[in-house]
């Protein structure tokens, strides 16, 4: 039987504000869009914390025996300065910046995003569509919401009328935003004069005479507005409804609403059942911020090439991390933070190391079966890493109590321990068993193996005060000394 069957997912919906069932709309099947980066710079930690989460989200999924169609996309065009429909558009301004072609910044900085997320052992999505490839689904959809009467056009730019729209639907109810207080808050801005009203966003704008990115269309030459390549590009490939979309808490107004009003004006239907939004990364308890400093980079944190941390960390390390947190949690990024969730990494894949090597008894006393569906209600509340990695550490636990000799397993748990640990450290969490070399660690078991010999030895010559010093000074620096039938061994803490 396919594991999906056997297990009750809950998910917390952005749009009701409460955890529901997951129930796909075709069974088996699960349709899924997260809103990819904008390529005009190097993808920021933000931004791999949230794709982080979501490539977890994927993995249980697919881990479950899911057939998942994961759609994330890439904006190369459209998204301009501010969400007013003001300003520049950003890969046009980094061009004009650098003075190279637009589509060199794109290609530039995608071939980054995709090194970063490479480094950090993502799966990569079903489909990875781009906004200059669907610009005729894009003016189609335009024309829909046209003839449906909820867009207007002047002077060859087309304006959503969120008003009109508003008189018959709900625009807000994502984002728990009335309209009138949105009016109310709304201050003039130069570029809107165009628009119906301040609330109006963009669906195609006029490009001016030195834009350099622009397309043909019934309206003018121009470029596609930034919410409509989502809607575009999620409706072709998942269909007009689909299950989950994912993406930054940032993103959920203006972004996702507009997305919301645009299916709903020209389809009919509102597009997704279950909206998912990862909550942001702080650099030690501030908002990360370049006009600040206060922000690293992805390559800089791996390097150890920054001035906010004492080390360099490895991918896995930083993944453990994020997993440590729940995806709906505001989280924040510290040296502290780092070297306790590096500690905790090599003491779980410690562990793990150590599994190959356990003996079989012919009875267990402990109740595998019962642990490893701990391990599937932490995922299936939704997606509950913290909750997840704390009982991956009572089975380290259960690990070195069978290695010590405290603890039974017969061979159809150990085998069922070691298949379980394996689809959730390495499928779902998308750890890699790398060894603590940055720390020393063979230099380490060298000195210490040094220190078991002393110990060893003074108990020889039966002075245990000597024997006793090492051991409790050794575990005041947080080594422990564990002695067994097969000789004495050590674990960090």
């Amino acid at each position: 039987m396919l594991l999906y069957k056997e297990q009750n997912i809950k998910v917390y919906n952005s749009l009701t504000s409460k955890k529901e069932t997951f129930t796909p709309i075709n069974e088996g099947h699960i349709g899924m869009y997260v809103c990819g980066p904008t390529v005009y710079s190097n993808v920021h930690l933000g931004n791999v914390r949230t794709f982080m989460s979501f490539d977890m989200v994927f993995r249980y999924l697919k881990h479950l025996g899911y057939k998942v169609r994961y759609v994330r996309n890439i904006t190369d065009a459209g998204h301009l300065e501010n969400d007013a429909d003001a300003g520049e558009d950003k890969i046009t301004k980094k061009a004009r910046l650098e003075q190279i072609e637009p589509m060199e910044v794109v290609q530039r900085y995608t071939v980054d995003f995709h090194n970063v997320l490479n480094t950090f052992n993502f799966l990569p999505p079903s489909i990875e569509p781009t906004a200059t490839g669907h610009i005729i689904e894009q003016i189609e959809l335009i024309s829909k919401i046209i003839e449906n009467g909820f867009a207007y056009e002047v002077n060859g730019s087309v304006y959503f009328d969120v008003h009109k729209f508003n008189e018959s639907h709900e625009y807000g109810k994502l984002s728990k935003r009335k309209l009138d207080d949105l009016i109310h808050n709304t201050r003039t801005l130069d570029g809107q004069s165009d628009k119906k009203n301040p609330q109006d966003f963009a669906l195609w704008k006029k490009a001016e005479p030195q834009h350099i990115m622009r397309w043909p269309s019934p309206w003018s030459d121009g470029f596609p507005g930034w919410h409509l390549e989502c809607t575009a590009m999620s409706t072709k490939y998942l269909g007009d409804k689909f299950d989950i979309h994912g993406g930054g808490m940032d993103l959920k107004f203006p972004h996702h609403e507009c997305e919301i009003a645009q299916n709903e004006a020209a389809i009919g239907v509102s597009p997704v059942n279950y909206w998912m939004h990862a909550n942001m990364l702080e650099l030690n308890g501030q908002r990360m911020s370049k006009s600040t400093g206060n922000t690293v980079n992805p390559d800089e944190l791996l390097s150890g090439n920054n001035t906010f941390f004492s080390k360099a960390y490895s991918p896995s390390v930083i993944r453990f991390f994020n997993a440590q947190a729940s995806y709906r949690s505001v989280l924040d990024l510290t040296d502290e933070g780092l070297l306790a969730s590096e500690k905790g990494y090599y003491r779980l894949m410690d562990a793990v190391n150590l599994l190959d090597n356990l003996k079989a008894s012919s009875t267990s006393s402990l109740d595998i079966p019962a642990w490893k569906q701990t391990c599937y209600d932490a995922m299936n509340d939704d997606f509950n890493s913290p909750i997840l990695i704390a009982h991956l550490f009572e089975a380290a636990k259960y690990i070195n109590q069978v290695k010590d000799g405290s603890e039974t397993l017969n061979s159809e748990d150990l085998t069922l321990l070691k298949t379980t640990i394996n689809n959730f450290v390495y499928d779902v969490l998308g750890l890699e068993n790398t060894t603590n070399n940055d720390s020393g660690t063979d230099k380490l078991s060298g000195a210490v193996d040094v220190l078991i010999r002393l110990r060893q030895d003074a108990r020889a010559n039966k002075d245990f005060a000597m024997s006793d010093k090492i051991r409790d000074e050794l575990a005041e620096v947080g080594i422990q000394l564990k002695d067994g039938k097969d000789g004495t061994t050590f674990s960090t803490n």
